[in-house]
């Protein structure tokens, strides 16, 4: 089965968004990954100290096919240096993955399925 891990930004840092409800959407994508046969988790970081940490942590967990990066980090002009990061730490600590970028929560199926 297919491995696809899916970075995003914690809806719970965005000022403003109603983070309960962009929470359940992408539980909903999840579970579409799920109906695909895709193996799938999560990770959401925020800007700060632990995005490091949190992110080497998923990505070294297992072997993951595919990383799909959410436009939320990559569309904000302010995250672009975590975007960057982001992007560094995928060839550093999973090189065998393939990394794939979402247009947003509610494609990530698609975004993933380009490279498996």
């Amino acid at each position: 089965m297919p491995s696809v891990l899916v970075v995003g930004y914690d809806p719970q840092a965005i000022p403003g968004v109603d983070a309960e409800a962009h929470r359940a959407a992408l539980d909903a994508e999840l579970a579409r990954f799920g109906e695909h046969g895709i193996d799938a988790a999560m990770t959401l970081i925020v800007f700060d100290a632990s995005a490091e940490s949190t992110l080497v942590a998923s990505l070294t967990k297992q072997p993951w096919d595919v990383v799909v990066v959410g436009g939320g980090i990559r569309k904000t002009e302010q995250l672009l240096p975590l975007f960057e990061q982001i992007v560094n730490l995928i060839r550093s600590r999973a090189p065998q993955s393939a990394i794939a970028f979402n247009t947003s929560g509610g494609d990530s199926v698609e975004a993933a399925q380009r490279w498996l």
